[in-house]
């Protein structure tokens, strides 16, 4: 399973969801549900605009986390 780490990522270099949406041109919304829910499925151009807007790597953005089965 894939979690975003976008909120971690944002809050550690000053940004809030309505400064994130406005750099990124990513709606509040999606951002907001970003926020909230890290398990949120997202489209790779809006990981490209969060990305480049928080001025790290797409792969920085999330990380895998092993299945319930796996453990």
């Amino acid at each position: 399973m894939t979690r975003l780490r976008v909120k971690e990522i944002a809050e550690v270099k000053g940004f809030n969801q309505s400064s994130l949406s406005r750099a990124s041109n990513v709606s509040f919304n999606t951002v907001k549900r970003i926020f909230r829910d890290p398990y949120h499925n997202v489209t790779r151009d809006i990981l490209e605009r969060l990305a480049k807007a928080l001025g790290v790597g797409m792969a920085e953005l999330y990380e895998e986390e092993p299945n319930d089965r796996e453990k």
